[in-house]
């Protein structure tokens, strides 16, 4: 395919401009630069690449999917210094790929991204930005569904006095210590800043809702001989990340297949739980009672011994109002507090991006899913939205092992959906909506016996209609195969307009 020359640093136009910069973006710019194709800009919000990464910087940050399983297959890292990466190493890991594949003179740093509206006219997408407007054939989305932190709506939380701050968004600036601090949600977050928190705090009240499964987290340093071998056996480094990836695969059977296959992991997590918390009371409050698997799996061998410390109180009951100084909870305690900190995750199965991306007939893709359901053709394309692309997209979610497996799996669909469109001479793809409803079907089919549907609680896997919008139902590999090839019988195929004309577009074939 021919190469393409990158866009002047003054440049508002580009063949493919890529939203975010995370572990998505930096893959698609990644892909399109070594295959030559450098007609593209990366708009990013933030200052820094990095997305979630660069973003959550709370105290015991870090990663509960393996290091050497949580990097790029092209990209991998000999210098990890844990079997699970810190947060910091995680932003420094993503910093050095775009400097080294030579991403950052396609970037354009503190742009955030107001409106994408395509024009079926000029068959093209019009990025308005706060920095100005941008044109391209071509929009990809990288913009995970961990970017936007959600808060929930608590009575009387405008009438706090206090400090609030949601844990995506931590207040380095304010101290905690010998502060009386309200932590609301129990997630992944939570279970790795409470521990961290706790000993300087003056008293700290955790408000649960539905405890989490916690298994030990089997972290160790990496041996300096490990790193030798990593750096300098050629293999030996996809060796132990493929031996990894499979036995992350096998969990699977649990989780999708026959979730009787869990009850010997409840029992490990059990056996945890008892070992760490010797209050009968206590340990009753923490012991979930749902399946295993239903909300993710945690990794922890902190946070239990944390909360039995004598400056910490589980509270189960709900929140009834936030008050000036105080949390009231629907029993009618009061709890005194001086800080509130949200550990309640994110906007995962709204997609907040779809607020502000207009299609082929002016509406908006959030209003789209609304009248339907969010959904789109392999996690990447949405009939109505021509030359669109998500990565992390609809029902690519995982709960057992690695986004990045899926992330290089849909940019390598992408890859071939934009050199089909070059080939051919045919600039708009538009997937139809009949290939989309049908594959969305079929996954659903296959979500309905998962144990993400049928475990007994509410997950965040679930939209507020019950239905299982974020998470791929079976093996990642069978993903991969279902990305391998991009055909284009599955979408609408549009011809190039005649120079200058504002003609209606001319269908094409997809063997034309």
């Amino acid at each position: 395919m021919t190469k393409t020359p990158m866009p002047e640093p003054t440049a508002t136009h580009a063949r493919v401009l890529i939203l975010g910069t995370g572990f998505a973006g930096l893959g698609m710019a990644t892909n399109l630069k070594r295959a030559g194709q450098d007609d593209f800009l990366v708009l990013e919000r933030g200052a820094a690449v990095g997305g979630t990464w660069r973003d959550n910087t709370y105290p015991g940050c870090a990663c509960d999917v393996p290091s050497l399983l949580y990097s790029f297959s092209f990209a991998q890292n000999p210098e990890w210094s844990d079997t699970f990466s810190p947060q910091p190493e995680i932003w420094d890991y993503l910093k050095d790929v775009a400097s080294k594949e030579g991403i950052l003179p396609h970037c354009r740093f503190d742009t955030v991204v107001e409106e994408a509206r395509w024009d079926d006219a000029e068959q093209r997408w019009h990025v308005r930005t706060s920095q100005g407007t941008y044109t391209a054939e071509v929009v990809v989305s990288g913009v995970g569904g961990l970017s936007e932190p959600k808060v929930p709506d608590v009575p009387g939380i405008e009438d706090f006095e206090g400090t609030t701050f949601h844990s995506a968004r931590w207040d380095h600036e304010h101290q905690l210590a010998g502060e009386r601090v309200a932590v609301i949600g129990t997630g992944a977050s939570a279970i790795q800043f409470v521990p961290e928190i706790q000993p300087e705090v003056g008293h700290l009240t955790l408000f649960q809702r539905t405890p989490p499964w916690i298994m030990e987290r089997r972290s160790r340093p990496f041996k300096p001989v490990e790193r030798f071998l990593f750096r300098h056996v050629p293999g030996a480094q996809r060796l132990a990340r493929a031996s990894i990836y499979w036995a992350r695969e096998l969990s699977v059977f649990g989780f999708a297949k026959n979730p009787k296959i869990l009850k010997r992991a409840e029992r490990f997590a059990r056996a945890h739980l008892h070992g760490q918390v010797q209050d009968p009371e206590l340990r009753r409050k923490l012991t979930p009672t749902y399946t295993m698997g239903c909300k993710r799996i945690l990794l922890s061998n902190d946070y239990y011994p944390a909360l039995t410390q004598p400056n910490v109180t589980v509270e189960t009951a709900g929140i009834a109002e936030v008050r000036a100084h105080s949390i009231v909870t629907t029993d009618g305690t009061e709890h005194p507090v001086d800080t509130i900190i949200f550990g309640t995750g994110f906007q995962a199965t709204e997609m907040p991006a779809a607020q502000v991306i207009y299609g082929a007939d002016g509406v908006r893709l959030a209003d789209q899913w609304d009248a339907t359901s969010v959904s789109a053709f392999l996690g990447t394309s949405v009939h109505g939205f021509p030359n669109l692309f998500f990565i992390v997209g609809p029902n690519t979610g995982l709960g057992h092992t690695s986004m990045v497996f899926m992330i290089e799996s849909q940019v390598a669909y992408i890859r071939q959906a934009l050199d089909a469109m070059a080939e051919r001479g045919t600039p708009v793809l538009d997937v139809k909506p009949e290939v989309e409803a049908a594959y969305n079907d079929g996954v659903q089919e296959q979500l309905a016996p998962t144990v993400w549907n049928t475990g007994g609680c509410s997950s965040w896997y679930l939209d507020r209609q019950g239905r299982n919008t974020l998470l791929w139902p079976t093996f990642t590999f069978v993903f991969r195969k279902r990305t391998s090839r991009f055909d284009p019988e599955h979408y609408r195929v549009v011809a190039a307009a005649p120079l200058g004309a504002d003609a209606a577009r001319v269908p094409a074939t997809a063997a034309d």
